[in-house]
């Protein structure tokens, strides 16, 4: 083979979106690196004569660096873990998956392990058995999911609008962030407010610098945070001019007002800092989920999160981080679980990242579903986002699981967004902070995203949120503007949330309020699941929610199609088929609801209009056309061999009420044919009219050239095959079995009759 010779087939897989993917080899100096990097510390722990921790995972206590030192100090349970060490690593792995042991007795194991000997576990784990551990060592029972709620114009009015629908879609998690960080305030004011229409118990948070956003949540104008950053590495830890020291007191300022926080790791961030100390990225997340859980966190935000690229670039990734969520699991913590970056250019891979997680479950199966526009999520775009809502919806409906989200019809979104985004237009008015036109308000209710709005003031956002800030306003004081407003529902699930931190019982790991405003949690709705027949089985009730996706039809909406065009025939009986004897006659065989009562074509071609060009190519090639209707079977082969038998020249043509159509020949077997176009959905008027010049030519023994399917890429059963089913369905109610043909008289009406 020359040099310049190619394989044509390469050509077109080199234009496939995955190959704008990064992907590298494994180069454990850089610690790029998935699972077992050859410098990853042999799983080690010594007790002093006094208890203390005084060597960790090969380090003496005097080589400790600030992780390993606040993790031995505050991370591991000193009395279980001289016997959880001694363990073999394959028995945990092997407990992980056994359903007779209970998911207690691992947490437990647990708390006495170090990085290296947790990470080491789950590494033994292939892809089937991440899955079962998952299912069984998740905290909570019911999944649940979390939504990025952000646009690039910050846009309050947008942002309400989009943070109802989201909640009436059944995002029990909002999460914001800004492109201008002075904006901060209104943004965090305007998802309050969306957060709180339609359904109660939403929990909000706003992502943005660590002090700023601790502001936030003390004026109330948020219920939770996890953008508290954890790293794997002191080099990491300390350029940001942090200690896990710091991190333990932002953790509990947060848990002193009643904030829910959890802290953010993942895979990939300390290789993209160049100080990743040639480690495996699944033993540097190990440190930071051991680390959590010393600083006392809720929970970890981890799966990748902005390095989950990264992680998919080498081998293993997507392996990697969904054994990084295991850990989190491990230790009785609460698991947010990622799928919140775009891990990928290819849609089948993005899905493939996404699906394993969703069929096991987890606390939130995303950490951040982009529920806006793509070009509107200032974190960047999600694995998934507002474009792939019917998509995730129709995949929850197919596996029969609960992914957190239900179906919402368009007018109900309409009516949520419209009332979120008149709260956000009376509440800025009434306090001062902006006056918004009721223009603005209808573009923001109609609006996909933030393109879709008309110019606003620039100075109207910044100028909002300098004035919260300058006039101390809280939760209060937006439930107080609300209820002036007339929003009386809203202004009192605003202030449930604040009963809710005064209660604090949403502190607990994995807390959320279902819409009676219940905390499910690790203490009230524990993970029970043991194998089989335990565990989290959606109830009926939400089966049907899952399963009532707006795009399902019942079979006579299915069945009636709509025609491209007015033709319509008129089919009288008018007595028993007989044989004919004219040489140059084709008889065309009709299925028994033909044009009664079905009359469109899986193409959209009317029956009518097909009739009449396959009536017309036998005219036009000099035969003569004879209609029967043979009601006796639905089967295309009879029917076309049935009209063959009837057909003076011995060729016929069968027709079903879907469009598929067949030339045969009277002395033929039933299932063989002289031309067959079987894909319904893409035959052509024109297809039709030469099928019948075909017919009539061959009475005279000629051998024109078959007609063929046409290409196609489309996904033909997927679009059709429902309708098809429906379509049979109604041919069989309408057959006869045993009942002889009958002639049909044809009337006409053209498309402008």
């Amino acid at each position: 083979m020359s040099a310049g010779d190619r394989w044509r087939r390469f050509e077109v897989l080199s234009q496939r979106p995955v190959n704008s993917d990064g992907f590298a080899a494994e180069n454990p100096e850089l610690g790029l690196i998935a699972i077992s990097s050859p410098y990853d510390p042999q799983p080690s722990l010594v007790l002093g004569a006094d208890g203390r921790i005084v060597e960790l995972d090969g380090k003496p206590e005097g080589a400790f660096d600030v992780i390993d030192a606040f993790i031995a100090r505050h991370g591991i349970d000193t009395y279980i873990a001289p016997a959880a060490m001694a363990r073999p690593d394959i028995e945990i792995a092997r407990m992980l998956t056994d359903p007779s042991v209970s998911r207690s007795e691992i947490v437990v194991l647990a708390r006495g392990m170090t990085p290296a000997k947790l990470a080491r576990i789950v590494a033994l784990l292939r892809p089937p058995e991440l899955l079962i551990a998952i299912a069984k060592m998740r905290v909570r029972r019911t999944p649940s999911i979390q939504a990025h709620i952000t646009n690039r114009a910050d846009d309050p009015l947008l942002l309400a609008a989009d943070a109802a629908a989201a909640v009436a879609f059944g995002f029990r998690e909002l999460e914001t962030t800004v492109p201008v960080l002075g904006d901060a305030p209104s943004n965090a004011v305007a998802l309050l407010i969306g957060s709180q229409v339609g359904r109660p118990g939403a929990l909000t948070q706003c992502s943005v610098e660590e002090a700023t956003e601790l502001d936030l949540g003390m004026r109330s104008l948020t219920t939770y945070a996890e953008t508290v950053s954890l790293y794997g590495t002191e080099q990491v830890f300390t350029d940001g001019d942090d200690t896990p020291w710091s991190k333990a007191f932002l953790a509990s300022a947060y848990a002193s007002r009643g904030l829910k926080m959890r802290v953010t790791s993942g895979a990939g961030a300390e290789v993209l800092m160049g100080a990743a100390e040639r480690k495996s990225m699944l033993y540097l997340e190990s440190r930071c989920v051991s680390l959590a859980r010393a600083l006392g966190a809720q929970g970890v935000q981890n799966g990748g999160i902005d390095g989950a690229s990264v992680a998919g670039s080498v081998p293993g990734g997507m392996r990697e981080l969904l054994a990084e969520n295991l850990l989190v699991m491990m230790h009785g913590l609460e698991s947010c679980s990622g799928n919140d970056t775009l891990v990928s250019e290819s849609d089948l891979r993005r899905a493939a990242h996404t699906v394993p997680l969703a069929l096991t479950g987890s606390d939130f199966i995303f950490s951040g579903f982009g529920a806006v526009a793509a070009y509107d999520n200032m974190f960047g775009p999600s694995n998934f986002n507002a474009d792939d809502v019917d998509d995730y919806l129709v995949m929850q409906r197919d596996w029969e699981i609960d992914g957190g989200l239900r179906p919402v019809t368009e007018r109900a979104a309409l009516e949520v967004r419209e009332r979120a985004a008149s709260a956000v237009q009376a509440v800025y008015r009434d306090l001062g902070l902006a006056d918004y036109s009721d223009e603005q308000v209808a573009a923001a209710v109609a609006a996909h995203g933030s393109e879709d709005l008309s110019d606003a003031d620039p100075a109207a956002v910044p100028g909002a949120a300098t004035r919260i800030l300058q006039r101390g306003i809280g939760g209060i004081e937006v439930a107080a503007s609300l209820s002036r407003c007339g929003f009386g529902a809203e202004a009192e699930r605003v202030l449930g949330m604040l009963r809710e931190r005064v209660k604090g019982d949403y502190l607990q790991p994995a807390a959320i309020f279902d819409d009676q405003m219940r905390v499910l949690s690790k203490v009230t709705d524990p993970n029970d699941y043991s194998g089989p027949g335990t565990g989290y089985v959606i109830s009926q009730q939400r089966r049907a929610e899952i399963a009532a996706i707006r795009q399902q039809r019942q079979v006579p909406e299915l069945a009636a199609g709509k025609a491209q065009d007015n033709s319509r025939v008129r089919l009288d009986d008018i007595g028993p088929a007989v044989a004919g004897s004219d040489p140059a006659e084709v008889v065309i065989g009709v299925s028994p609801a033909f044009g009664r009562p079905l009359s469109v074509t899986l193409s959209g071609i009317s029956c009518a209009a097909a009739l009449a060009e396959l009536v017309g190519g036998i005219e036009q090639a000099g035969g003569t056309a004879r209609v029967v209707r043979v009601a006796s079977t639905v089967d295309l082969g009879r029917i076309g061999l049935t009209a063959a038998q009837l057909s003076g020249s011995g060729v016929g043509i069968g027709l079903q009420a879907k469009g598929t159509a067949v030339v045969h020949r009277s002395d033929l077997a039933p299932l063989a044919n002289l031309e067959l176009l079987s894909t319904a959905p893409l035959i052509t008027r024109s297809m039709y009219r030469e099928l019948g010049r075909n017919a009539a030519l061959r009475t005279r023994g000629l051998e024109p050239t078959a007609m063929r399917n046409p290409y196609t890429s489309q996904a033909i059963t997927a679009r059709y095959h429902a309708r098809t089913v429906a379509m049979v369905a109604v041919e069989r109610q309408c057959a006869e079995p045993g009942a002889k043909p009958v002639e049909l008289r044809v009337g006409w009406a053209d498309e402008e009759g």
